[in-house]
């Protein structure tokens, strides 16, 4: 247990936040709907991004729909409120998919 753990540590340090956040995104099913490059069942990651880029407000915005869920931004398919994640969880995703080029 304790090598699995050092060895993520490692992992997450050498590889820097944005495995750390995919990592994260993972494991709030975020992937289950969304790929950072292809559309799944959401858009994919490097869409939003480009959809939201230059808006001042883009991860406040988007913090709040992967925690409360939004609908008909980008079609008919509504995204489910994500209650399980965090505020900081929110933004620190949203933080991520918007730094995707």
């Amino acid at each position: 247990m304790k090598r699995t753990l050092l060895a993520l540590a490692l992992t997450l340090t050498v590889a820097g936040p944005a495995m750390a956040n995919e990592a994260l995104a993972k494991s709030k099913n975020c992937m289950a709907c969304h790929s950072i490059d292809k559309k799944v069942v959401g858009p994919a990651y490097k869409d939003v991004a480009k959809k939201f880029a230059g808006q001042k407000d883009a991860v406040d915005m988007l913090a709040n729909a992967i925690i409360k869920g939004s609908k008909g931004v980008w079609g008919p398919v509504p995204m489910p409120a994500n209650t399980q994640v965090s505020a900081a969880e929110a933004k620190e995703l949203a933080t991520w998919v918007m730094s995707l080029k």
